[in-house]
C-alpha cells in the first residue's frame, strides 16, 4: 500500500503522468523532458517529505499515547503543534524569517517549550501528571497559543501571506533543501522513539508496575517526550501543523499488532505515511485545477474517527 500510494503521489497532479513515464524518470532521467523535470523537481521532494513527515507523526502519536497512557494524546492535543506554530509565527512577524528552512529551529524551540509547560502544569498537585491533566493542560495551552497566533495574523497581513498555506498543513512547494534540513532530525527522533519501545510497554501498564520492573518513571517520560518533540517539531517545520495523523494511526496499528509497543511503533511508522500521502493525493484531485491542502483533508478524515473514538471510550467507561 505504501509503495502504491508513493507511486500515485508521483503520478497524480495538475498534469497527470503515466506510471511508465514515472518509472523512466526515476531510472533514466532526461533533463530535456518536461515530465521528468516535474517529477524530480516538484513531486519527488513532495513525496519523500510526505513519507518522512507521515512516519514522524505516526511515531510521535504512538509515543505520546504510550508515555501518557492517554488514547487521545497526539502532538496537536498536547500543545506541541501549537507551540511550534506560535514560534514560527513570531519569527515571521517580528524577526522577518520568511524561508521554510529557517522554520526548523523555531519549530523545535516552540514545540519543546510547549511540551515543557504542559508537563509542568499537569504535574502540579498531589497526583502528578495524570493522563487527564496532561490532556486538559495541552488543550488549554493550545487555545491560548492559537489565540495569540490568530491575533498576530489578523493584525499583520504580511505574516498571513507568508505562512497562509504552511499554517493549514501542506506538502506542496517543498524542495530538496527542506528535505535536507529536516531529515537528520527526523532520523534522530525515529531512532530514539524506537529505542524507548520497551519503556513504553512498562509505562502503559501504570507507574507502579513500571517501577516494580525497575524503570525510572521520570527518565522514561523525559526520553519519550524528547522523541515526540523532535519528531513533531521537525515535521511541523517541514509541512506545518498537520492534525489527527498522530491520533488515528496508533489505534489502527494497535488493532493490528496488539499491545506491544515495539510493533505498534513500527506499524505506525508505515501506516501514517499511507494516510498522509493518500490525503495529499486526494486533495489534488477533488478540486481541479487547484488543490486542497493536506492538513485540511486529514482533518476531514480524522475528525469522524476522533468522534467515534470518544464515543467508544465513553461507552466503555459506562
Amino acid at each position: 500500500m505504501l509503495m502504491a500510494i508513493a507511486a500515485l503521489s508521483l503520478a497524480v497532479g495538475a498534469r497527470p503522468i503515466p506510471l511508465e513515464t514515472v518509472w523512466h524518470a526515476l531510472t533514466a532521467y532526461d533533463a530535456t523532458a518536461t515530465e521528468h523535470r516535474i517529477i524530480w523537481d516538484l513531486r519527488l521532494p513532495r513525496t519523500v517529505i510526505g513519507l518522512l513527515v507521515g512516519a514522524a507523526l505516526g511515531l510521535a502519536g504512538a509515543v505520546l499515547q504510550g508515555a501518557t497512557r492517554n488514547p487521545l494524546a497526539d502532538p496537536s492535543i498536547l500543545g506541541i503543534h501549537a507551540g511550534a506554530s506560535l514560534a514560527v509565527v513570531l519569527g515571521v512577524a517580528f524577526f522577518g524569517m520568511t524561508q521554510l528552512s529557517s522554520y526548523v529551529w523555531l519549530a523545535f524551540i516552540g514545540a519543546g517549550a510547549a511540551m515543557l509547560v504542559v508537563y509542568s502544569v499537569a504535574s502540579l498537585g498531589r497526583e502528578g501528571a495524570t493522563p487527564v491533566k496532561l490532556a486538559l493542560a495541552g488543550a488549554a495551552l493550545s487555545a491560548v497559543m492559537f489565540s495569540i497566533i490568530n491575533a498576530i495574523l489578523l493584525t499583520s497581513q504580511r505574516t498571513l501571506d507568508e505562512i497562509r498555506f504552511w499554517q493549514v498543513g501542506s506538502l506542496s512547494g517543498r524542495s530538496m533543501d527542506i528535505l535536507l534540513q529536516v531529515t537528520p532530525f527526523l532520523l534522530i527522533g525515529a531512532v530514539l522513539a524506537l529505542a524507548v519501545a520497551r519503556l513504553l510497554d512498562g509505562l502503559s501498564m501504570g507507574d507502579d508496575v513500571a517501577r516494580a520492573l525497575g524503570q525510572r518513571i521520570g527518565l522514561s517520560r523525559a526520553l519519550s517526550g524528547l522523541a515526540a518533540v523532535i519528531l513533531a517539531g521537525a515535521s511541523t517545520a517541514a509541512a506545518g501543523p498537520i492534525a489527527f495523523v498522530g491520533l488515528t494511526v496508533p489505534h489502527v496499528a494497535r488493532a493490528i499488532t496488539g499491545p506491544g509497543y515495539r510493533w505498534i511503533l513500527l506499524y505506525s511508522m508505515l501506516l501514517a505515511p499511507i494516510l498522509l500521502l493518500g490525503a495529499d493525493v486526494l486533495g489534488r484531485v477533488i478540486s481541479p485545477p487547484g488543490e486542497v491542502q493536506v492538513g485540511i483533508v486529514t482533518a476531514l478524515i480524522g475528525a469522524p474517527f476522533f468522534i467515534a473514538l470518544v464515543r467508544r471510550k465513553k461507552l466503555a467507561a459506562l
